[in-house]
């Protein structure tokens, strides 16, 4: 019988898979483009989601004045707001 996973579960789970991202090296991210579609006054190039989620977890530390402490925090609310943008584009 499976066992219900819990929060706790989810959150450490998450924890393990950013440190994988974390220990790969750049030549070894995925080139999976993206689907959102560009600004219109943007060029129509395709960014891999896991870059664009990095770009936006730099951008949100940046904005709390580039403390650190708070990567992981970061980087799970800039994959939330990225994969929400990809599921509204789908």
């Amino acid at each position: 019988m499976a066992t219900k996973r819990t929060k706790a579960d989810r959150l450490q789970r998450q924890t393990e898979q950013l440190e994988k991202r974390v220990e790969r090296h750049p030549d070894e991210v995925e080139k999976t483009p993206s689907t959102l579609a560009p600004k219109s006054d943007e060029p129509n190039v395709l960014i891999p989601i896991e870059q664009q989620i990095q770009q936006r977890a730099y951008e949100l530390y940046e904005q709390r004045g580039r403390t650190d402490g708070h990567d992981l925090d970061d980087w799970l609310q800039a994959e939330a707001e990225i994969m929400g943008e990809t599921a509204k584009a789908a």
